[in-house]
């Protein structure tokens, strides 16, 4: 199957939400995959709750923050959107969702982020 990563400077919120939804809703039809060029200690809670609350997915259990050199080589590379910077993954993107970080928000600008994922992940 084709890998797909979603790339993301911490790996922490967006790119974990893609991981979790394209496995969830997409994952007999591709490999998925997110990373980033830094980690941090726990994936965003206000993320891991609202993907518990509107798909059940536990993120606690299934997701953890990776380094892009943690994951196999993708043959697709998505970015998340470069409001915070894109990272240098050692080669061109190939498309790059342009959603914003939701990190500190309130829930509507989530959820709002989550649908367009999930809008996205169908669509590949």
């Amino acid at each position: 199957m084709r890998k797909v990563a979603f790339i993301c400077v911490h790996n922490s919120c967006r790119s974990q939400i893609a991981e979790a939804l394209g496995k969830h809703l997409r994952g007999t039809d591709f490999d998925f995959y997110s990373a980033g060029v830094e980690t941090k200690p726990q994936i965003n809670q206000d993320a891991v709750r609202l993907m518990k609350e509107l798909y059940g997915i536990d993120m606690k259990k299934t997701q953890y923050s990776k380094l892009i050199s943690d994951i196999p080589k993708p043959d697709t590379a998505i970015s998340m959107g470069c409001d915070v910077g894109c990272p240098y993954i050692d080669r061109a993107f190939d498309d790059n969702w342009n959603l914003p970080d939701p990190t500190g928000k309130n829930d509507e600008a989530f959820i709002d982020v989550i649908r367009r994922i999930e809008e996205n992940i169908m669509k590949l």
